[in-house]
């Protein structure tokens, strides 16, 4: 996530993400308040955004992909685990995170059930994993006893950092010798060229600014090591979306569409469209950020979740002794069931109207 710090108002969020995954269990366990309804009959959807970004669902809205739904933006997001912490404790209605996250607070108790696809990494949108060209380091095992900089803890950059070190045969003693340090991503060029970290995570308008200025290179990528891959997805509680079936398939349908909107869309027309949006929206954001948009960063038409993108964070915790093994499996966790690219409504390389899409 590319904000630090809530605008607007901050929703406890960094409180909630300090809260034992227990005590989740039993503050979303508390009788659910009906969904406020606007004055023509829609559910409101209250969520966090991105500063200087739109998100596939704020661009489903502006394409008027939703029917049933009214979205209402309660500030923006400080990360992933954050903003699935502030969608179990009912501060909002769904919130976006790593998978790996998912799994952690679905294991402690919260009632959440993830619905769609929120980001991923491909060719053009990745994490790169930086050294200093001068560093010496060239390997996973001249990591041992280094500094590693991620943006939050519990998310996808600790996650891929450890699977990576895993993969290279360091065993989990030497695992443990790898300092993971938290460093907001405006800061983590800096602090990886002055010397404070020995390893940067860095993507989007961070990897290239860093890469532009030259005296640092990729220890190795995201997709190096699991190729296009779906990393994170949109979650609601179980009880929102029990009874509020038609509001919840609403966000599904036109946020899939609107994902698939992005995938096929020339790049210059989707900078266009997000330029109108953070403008209209009027909440005083960069327009600079948009220079680096480069895809969706999602491989699979309309963010179909697949299996393997839950069942590895699964496997990995288990490893870890993070978690139960068998305790939960990939499918208690998510559902494909309102997403018209996989419940056969499209054609799932369709396009956002269910329309063929001439191959590339």
């Amino acid at each position: 996530m590319l904000s630090t710090f809530f605008r607007r108002r901050p929703l406890r969020a960094l409180a909630a993400a300090l809260v034992a995954p227990a005590a989740l269990a039993v503050v979303t366990a508390c009788g659910a308040a009906e969904a406020p309804t606007t004055a023509d009959g829609k559910t409101v959807l209250r969520y966090q955004g991105q500063t200087g970004l739109v998100t596939p669902y704020e661009l489903a809205d502006h394409l008027g992909y939703f029917s049933e739904i009214s979205l209402k933006w309660e500030g923006d997001t400080t990360s992933g685990p954050a903003n699935i912490q502030a969608a179990a404790t009912k501060q909002i209605e769904f919130g976006s995170a790593f998978n790996g996250a998912v799994v952690k607070l679905a294991a402690g108790g919260a009632p959440v059930k993830a619905v769609l696809s929120s980001y991923g990494s491909d060719a053009k949108s990745f994490t790169g994993y930086f050294v200093r060209e001068d560093s010496g380091i060239t390997s996973a095992r001249d990591l041992i006893g280094k500094k590693v900089g991620v943006n939050t803890l519990g998310a996808h950059h600790e996650f891929v950092t450890r699977e990576w070190l895993h993969q290279q045969g360091l065993t989990e003693a030497e695992i443990k010798q790898v300092q993971l340090i938290v460093v907001p991503p405006v800061n983590t060029e800096e602090a990886l060229r002055s010397g404070q970290i020995d390893v940067g995570a860095l993507n989007s308008v961070w990897r290239e600014t860093a890469v532009g200025r030259g005296g640092v290179r990729p220890l190795f990528t995201d997709t190096a090591i699991f190729g296009e891959f779906d990393y994170g997805t949109y979650v609601f509680r179980k009880d929102f979306i029990e009874q509020n079936p038609e509001a919840v398939k609403d966000f599904v349908q036109g946020t899939a569409r609107a994902t698939r909107w992005l995938q096929i869309t020339p790049r210059d027309e989707v900078i266009a469209k997000f330029t109108d949006i953070i403008t209209k929206r009027g909440r005083n954001e960069n327009l600079k950020l948009l220079d680096y948009w480069r895809s969706s960063g999602i491989p699979v038409p309309g963010a179909v979740i697949a299996d393997k993108e839950i069942q590895i964070w699964i496997d990995w915790l288990e490893r870890n002794g993070e978690l139960p093994k068998g305790k939960i499996t990939a499918t208690d966790l998510f559902t494909n069931k309102d997403n018209p690219y996989a419940n056969g409504t499209y054609q799932p390389a369709s396009g956002p109207t269910g329309e063929v899409v001439a191959a590339k």
